[in-house]
């Protein structure tokens, strides 16, 4: 059996699994726990709920092969480098701890996006594909590169797409992909222009009145306004929608992904704000021989995305386990 985590800022999520298919249609889980995460209780609370659902298992008699884990954050070499969200996790050996303190075989660890880049890959809607790159649009924008099944980068930041910096006028750190695609960035730039412009039209005037204050405005509330017609909500979206199809297009020709997959809360957003205009987006910056190269589809596995892509991670772990011992 292999025990997969998802260990996010908010939540985390255990599920026990063969790690194998029946004719390439996912088996149900053997066994699938979520938790909440408590943010006072830091890292320390979240080890002790993962010591309590894998004793569990193991009290029950499971054999546990190998661990994979999705950790929300920076990692390299099985060792998180920080958290943004939880306190505690800086510099911590969890694949070393999750190794030794359940005394399995092997444990291999990346980030959230590689992992949920994983499970759309061999799960999702980028099955059967070579390569795949998937990208996250929620509260930051985020990266992944799989080739063969496998996660691919030189470096952990490798992928990161978010922090590409959109034209030569992008001079500092802070102008980024996601400073201006992500659901903060969306929000910013619409709160930057009421500061400006005050409430000096209809559709500004109804952005701070459904909102209350310009600090309220957000992606969700400039999603449903831009339905009905707002200009500032749909001038917000589209600048955040156009910088990330200049983004893809810039990784559509550099590396040409046979599918380019599409997670986060942000495009969940109605097709005709999002989905439909970032492809148009790509296709207008993407190299002209690559246009018909590749596919911009949405993500299919939602909720259980990283801990999916846990689950393969912790299958490679054990095979290559195996290989090295024989």
């Amino acid at each position: 059996m292999f025990a997969a985590i998802e260990i996010g800022g908010t939540k985390l999520q255990l599920g026990l699994h063969c790690g194998e298919t029946a004719d390439g249609r996912w088996v149900p889980w053997h066994d699938f726990r979520r938790r909440d995460v408590d943010p006072d209780s830091a890292a320390e609370g979240i080890r002790s709920q993962i010591i309590e659902v894998l004793s569990d298992w193991q009290n029950d008699g499971i054999p546990i092969d190998a661990i994979g884990v999705g950790f929300g954050g920076p990692v390299n070499n099985g060792r998180v480098i920080t958290s943004h969200q939880i306190s505690g996790w800086d510099d911590f050996p969890l694949a070393a701890w999750l190794t030794e303190t359940f005394d399995v075989a092997t444990t291999d660890v990346a980030n959230d996006c590689d992992t949920a880049a994983l499970a759309e890959a061999t799960h999702g809607v980028g099955q059967g594909s070579r390569t795949v790159f998937f990208v996250t649009v929620g509260t930051g924008v985020g990266g992944g590169l799989v080739i063969d099944g496998l996660v691919h980068g030189g470096q952990p930041a490798a992928g990161e797409i978010g922090h590409l910096r959109p034209g030569l006028l992008a001079a500092t750190a802070r102008e980024t992909v996601e400073s201006v695609s992500s659901g903060w960035g969306i929000a910013n730039t619409a709160r930057n222009r009421l500061r400006r412009g005050g409430a000096e039209t209809d559709s500004e005037r109804q952005i701070l009145t459904r909102a209350g204050s310009i600090d309220a405005v957000d992606a969700r509330l400039l999603a449903e306004l831009a339905m009905s017609g707002n200009d500032v909500a749909r001038e917000a979206i589209e600048l955040g929608v156009r910088t990330l199809g200049w983004a893809i297009a810039q990784v559509v020709t550099l590396v040409s992904p046979n599918v380019v997959v599409l997670g986060g809360g942000v495009s969940l957003m109605n097709e005709a704000l999002f989905l439909n205009p970032l492809r148009r987006a790509v296709e207008q910056y993407v190299f002209p021989p690559l246009k018909e190269s590749y596919r911009l589809l949405p993500a299919a596995l939602g909720e259980e995305v990283v801990v999916r892509g846990a689950l393969t991670l912790a299958g490679q772990a054990g095979t290559r386990k195996s290989r090295h011992n024989v």
